[in-house]
């Protein structure tokens, strides 16, 4: 087949692709077409080979990382087409020749992958994601692997020192001002899967079915000529069971005018400002002595998980999380690398590779996974399962999601023959990657969620197979 342009534009102004056409297959460096176009023109484009994405370190003073947005890859790859728009662009851009662009006309991903179930915890050389294709199929995915991962898993690490910090009080997710608009969704996703109880992105909620929150901001207040005028509105808009906002004026003035507004049936009120731990106190002594027991304490303003570790003692029952959240709390990227560990060499058995850089090493070779527990159930081993391809590969499959001899397998299959499997996508990927973090995490060591920077929770030990 030969690709065919849609357009002709003139040498100098190459076309622009359709805003919003579906496609993912851009969303990629132009080094991974250039590979291709080179393998493609030497013979070594449809050699099998097999990726793996790890971290070689976690954070400074982060014991786990937490695994987030595997569902958003699977997603992303259904789309993962060279249209017309795409072809076009390429083409005028003088990206590829055109017997790549053929190639990519026709590119669909056949190959497997497995991984990590969505909301595991990791720790440095987990190898989170393994794909195995044809060279073509596999190294096009690379940067789209790496950009969705790593700022998903970033963001759901971080969530979940937050809701570890906040020991069963809900964390609500509130950051889509702080993020680019795609990645306040994504964000809001990854947060869930590490415990968030709910997000202010209404986008998020749609498209993955989460619990949406939110009532007023001060501009509600502030639109109002007096406090009163504002509550009162509120009240007879959303009933007496909402959140007022009670820090636009004097807090004790505004939970007195709260409390006028919805009487005792009041659900919440949200301090925003100033010394929470104080305020908190203050207010809460307010409301009982008004006899609004049941009235509960939402805290916003910056917190990040030490806030919330400080707010512990304090009569808080919930916390807003933005700004902290979606930037990783100062760990915005996992350092996630997609490596080619294996591949097929001229004889047509696998052969395992390795980059050899002092500083960037890597540990050659296709890699089984499992967690090593002890008698108590909790993690003592991170273990990477080593040996001859063909050993490895039996091991993983017969392995899947299996607790033998202490070891419980880590790597489930995500994609067979180019075919996502079911469950792992949308609002259902969701529910079950924010059971499996609850279960990973429950499952760590004691004092491994401690917030005091220390080294990796678990070791990472190979396991050679005889």
């Amino acid at each position: 087949m030969t690709h065919t342009r849609a357009v002709a534009p003139t040498p100098t102004t190459p076309a622009v692709a359709a805003v919003g056409s579906g496609s993912t297959a851009l969303l990629t460096d132009r080094y991974e077409l250039t590979m291709l176009q080179a393998a493609l023109a030497d013979g070594t484009a449809h050699r099998r080979c097999v990726f793996e994405v790890f971290t070689r370190r976690l954070p400074p003073g982060r014991r786990y990382g937490v695994l987030a947005g595997t569902g958003r890859v699977l997603e992303q790859l259904a789309a993962f087409r060279f249209g017309t728009p795409e072809l076009d662009w390429l083409a005028d851009a003088h990206v590829v020749d055109d017997a790549t662009l053929e190639y990519l006309a026709g590119y669909r991903f056949t190959g497997d992958v497995v991984g990590y179930a969505e909301g595991e915890v990791f720790f440095p050389q987990s190898p989170v994601l393994v794909v195995e294709g044809t060279f073509a199929e596999a190294v096009l995915l690379e940067t789209l692997v790496l950009s969705v991962l790593n700022y998903d898993s970033a963001v759901a690490s971080a969530a979940s020192r937050m809701t570890s910090a906040a020991v069963g009080r809900p964390c609500l997710e509130m950051g889509a001002r702080r993020a680019h608009e795609d990645a306040a969704v994504a964000a809001a996703r990854a947060a869930v899967v590490a415990g968030f109880a709910g997000t202010s992105n209404l986008e998020a909620g749609r498209r993955y079915g989460l619990a949406t929150i939110g009532t007023a901001a001060h501009a509600f207040t502030l639109l109002h000529d007096d406090e009163e005028a504002a509550f009162a509105s509120q009240v007879r808009s959303q009933g007496a069971g909402t959140t007022l906002l009670v820090d636009t004026y004097d807090v004790r003035r505004g939970v007195e005018r709260a409390l006028a507004a919805a009487g005792t049936a009041l659900g919440a009120v949200r301090l925003d400002s100033g010394d929470l731990a104080v305020q908190a106190q203050e207010v809460r002594a307010q409301l009982d002595a008004a006899g609004a027991h049941d009235t509960q304490i939402v805290v916003t303003s910056d917190l990040d998980e030490y806030a919330i570790a400080a707010l512990a003692v304090a009569p808080v029952d919930s916390y807003g999380v933005g700004t902290s959240l979606v930037t990783g709390s100062g760990a915005p990227t996992c350092g996630m690398v997609y490596k080619l560990v294996a591949r097929e060499g001229a004889s047509g058995a696998m052969e395992p590779v390795a980059k050899a850089s002092r500083s960037k090493t890597s540990v050659g070779g296709r890699k089984g996974a499992a967690r090593r527990l002890g008698a108590d159930g909790r993690a003592v081993e991170e273990v990477l399962v080593v040996g001859s391809d063909d050993e490895v590969a039996r091991w993983t499959r017969h392995r899947h999601h299996t607790t033998e001899d202490g070891l419980r397998a880590l790597h489930v299959p995500l994609v067979v023959d180019g075919e996502v499997m079911p469950g792992l996508t949308a609002a259902e990927g969701v529910r079950a990657a924010t059971a499996r973090h609850a279960a990973s995490r429950d499952e760590l060591p004691r004092g491994a969620r401690r917030l005091s920077a220390d080294e990796a929770a678990v070791p990472t030990v190979e396991l050679p197979l005889a």
